[in-house]
């Protein structure tokens, strides 16, 4: 990520191809584990246009929903014209998915067009400042770093970052995210890395629904005063990215809250994606032109020079619209005695850059992803991101692996 780009310091090796249980379902989404992300909270919202599934189009031009996630809906007393018009909506406990393989995306054509994108907000949520727990093995709590603009036009500054959108029972969500790379598709990646909680709620959730991404949202940095009357081109340049398939950890699942809870060192999720209307035959990665590797050997915070994170902050005195970064020293953040040490960074991004990656330069010069934005206080002065390892690089793994044919 250039202007993310010249960020230094973090091995981008891995040693081994580490092995671990995960969980595995179709989506992606997004709500900052901490200062969370946004909701319009209207619960207006116009499913409009045809539903399309990641694989078929028929030769009238319009996609089809393949037979087995038709055959899932249908398991759960989803009726698919229903979902398609609206029932999607319907947030009933019972008819929330939460297992691994329940959950169900089949896109809806212009659901998310630039009105839904640009009013897509953050919640009134935030971790409390006391978060930081035990300071016998938590560093000192980092002075704020104010979040700085990243240049445009974003797609040559920050090819690789973009935001996420979906819907929870609350309205219409975002999240930030990043294009990182697919072992079983060099230079062809369709893969995307956020928060856990940016597509499973947590232990008192499910997986949230409707989940794209957006690579360069709002490319050119326009006002959203601007961007009221803007073509769909202009808000996604490069095209809007239905999530087919994600996985997130089982402790995010098991432990995971509004807050961050006990999941939060365990909060980042992986997300496969498939084009709304066809990109030519080309992937993601090939379709942006860049996809960062993601290191899951990082070295501990001490090691590091600094970290810089990226993302769409929403909540005030942000508006989401723009793309910022925060760049400091990462200090340790342990929110208890059972769970791993988590980076924490001094930064002024509010909800919205919940997802979104924290990138290092590794030591061929190069950038790599080793964390993202996970949870910070309410008085948005720092952010804290999970250290990647084995369950990390286990839900990494599989996501690439269920694709590797």
């Amino acid at each position: 990520m250039q202007a993310i780009r010249p960020i230094p310091a973090a091995r981008r090796g891995r040693k081994s191809r580490r092995r671990t249980s995960v969980t595995g379902a179709i989506a992606l989404g997004a709500v900052l584990a901490l200062t969370t992300t946004a909701c319009d909270g209207s619960g207006e919202d116009n499913a409009g246009g045809e539903p399309s599934a990641s694989a078929t189009q028929a030769d009238d031009g319009k996609f089809e929903i393949p037979q087995d996630i038709q055959d899932r809906l249908k398991e759960h007393g989803i009726d698919l014209d229903k979902w398609k018009n609206g029932a999607w909506k319907d947030w009933d406990k019972d008819d929330w998915l939460r297992e691994a393989g329940d959950f169900i995306n089949p896109i809806i054509e212009d659901l998310w067009d630039p009105d839904r994108m640009r009013d897509a907000e953050e919640p009134d949520k935030a971790v409390d400042d006391d978060l930081a727990g035990d300071q016998s093995v938590t560093d000192p709590t980092p002075d704020p770093v104010n979040a700085q603009t990243v240049k445009t036009p974003y797609h040559d500054n920050a090819a690789e970052a973009g935001k996420v959108f979906f819907d929870g029972p609350e309205g219409s969500i975002v999240c930030s995210a990043t294009v990182v790379e697919d072992p079983a598709h060099p230079g062809k990646s369709n893969l995307v890395w956020t928060a856990g909680h940016c597509v499973h709620a947590g232990k008192d959730g499910g997986w949230y629904r409707n989940i794209a991404f957006v690579p360069s949202y709002n490319n050119d940095g326009k006002s959203i005063e601007e961007l009221q009357n803007a073509t769909k081109e202009e808000v996604a340049p490069y095209g809007v990215w239905w999530g087919d398939w994600a996985g997130t950890s089982d402790q995010w699942i098991e432990q995971g809250g509004p807050t961050g809870g006990q999941g939060a060192p365990y909060d980042f999720a992986v997300i496969h994606v498939t084009p709304e209307k066809g990109s030519e035959g080309k992937s993601l990665e090939e379709t942006v032109g860049s996809a960062l590797p993601v290191d899951f050997d990082a070295p501990a915070a001490n090691e590091l020079e600094s970290l810089t994170a990226i993302g769409y902050p929403a909540a005030p005195p942000f508006d989401g619209q723009r793309l910022y970064q925060c760049t400091d020293k990462p200090g340790r953040l342990s929110l208890s005695e059972s769970t791993p040490t988590m980076y924490r960074i001094g930064c002024t991004m509010t909800g919205g850059s919940s997802g979104g990656g924290w990138v290092a330069q590794g030591s061929d010069g190069k950038p790599a992803l080793v964390s993202n934005t996970s949870i910070g206080p309410v008085t948005a002065v720092w952010l804290a991101g999970p250290r990647l390892g084995r369950e990390a690089e286990g839900i990494y793994d599989a996501v690439s692996e269920k694709f590797a044919d």
